[in-house]
């Protein structure tokens, strides 16, 4: 029997079943405040005695693996591992795991939500009929346009498959290409390529090293006008400063994101732009994704415990 940390968002908000798995093997759940991405403070609180955790996206210090006098593995419900101390965890001999694809699905398909949402301007329109006007803003077609796929992982992939098969010509870049079938025509390119030629631009890739920015106001001036950046990926990609400027000069036509520096984004923050449309980072919060994602975390969990 191990006590084992609970602190996934979609896991402490709403319990799912496949966490009896872990019950049902004699284990201990230890869950952080349902909801909510749990600080330093309450992590450091509840780590102590765990020898597993399951984690998610919260920002986790060194400070935190200091205290964690029995972890033996983090198992991750998804890929991303950036936020956490990798080097702590490997010198204290703690194994980090990862749920490899397991939200792909969830994850693309909104992205491709929120290329539509900008491209259409739907959340502007629904707001306005609720509020009691009739607005009518003129969109823009994914046919016949050329997406941008920025990391063509198991979500770019999935995101250049759906934008080929909607008659998007797509472009790729990955620092380790792959073979993958698309339905109209796909290139692998160089990213200053993908970024002066792409109308839409959708990233599925991790922070660069030492905090550079990807989307800077060097590359947001070498993209085509009137042109659409998605961010399902991580915040620390984009210069949120050089976004607003270009947004409101009309040089970007608009920019859909899931993912926020400071999450529930601050009041005036980028997410409240007009010409940004933000959703509350619900990429993989999804039945199957969650399910898929937890299952798999669970499994990869148990495995470690058991050596």
């Amino acid at each position: 029997m191990a006590r084992i940390l609970i602190t996934p968002r979609s896991l402490t908000q709403e319990p799912p079943r496949e966490l009896s798995i872990l019950i049902e093997a004699g284990h201990e759940l230890v869950f952080s405040t349902p909801g909510k991405l749990p600080g330093e403070a309450e992590l450091i609180e509840l780590l102590p005695g765990c020898a597993g955790w399951l984690a998610g996206i919260e920002p986790v210090s060194p400070r935190v693996i200091d205290v964690a006098d029995s972890l033996k593995a983090v198992s991750r419900n998804g890929t991303g591992v950036d936020n956490l101390p990798l080097p702590d965890l490997e010198r204290k001999g703690v194994r980090v795991l990862r749920a490899e694809g397991a939200n792909a699905t969830g994850v693309a398909e909104l992205a491709i939500g929120l290329i539509l949402a900008v491209l259409r301007s739907i959340p502007a329109a629904d707001g306005g009929i609720k509020a009691g006007g009739w607005p009518r803003q003129r969109g823009k077609e994914m046919r016949g346009r050329i997406v941008g796929v920025v990391g063509c992982g198991a979500v770019g992939r999935q995101v250049a498959q759906i934008a080929s098969a909607m008659g998007s010509q797509v472009l790729g870049y990955d620092p380790y290409p792959r073979d993958f079938a698309t339905a109209e025509p796909f290139s692998w390119v160089a990213l200053d390529e993908l970024f002066s030629r792409a109308d839409i631009i959708s990233l599925h890739c991790p922070p660069l090293p030492g905090g550079a920015f990807l989307i800077d106001e060097a590359r947001l001036k070498a993209m085509r006008p009137g042109a659409v950046i998605v961010n399902t990926a991580r915040a620390a990609l984009a210069d949120e400063d050089a976004l607003r400027t270009a947004l409101d000069e009309g040089r970007l036509h608009g920019y859909g994101t899931d993912v926020f520096a400071v999450e529930p984004p601050e009041q005036g923050s980028l997410a409240f732009h007009p010409k940004v449309v933000a959703t509350s980072h619900i990429g993989g919060f999804t039945d199957e994704s969650v399910s898929r994602a937890t299952e798999v975390a669970i499994r990869n969990l148990l495995d470690a415990l058991a050596r």
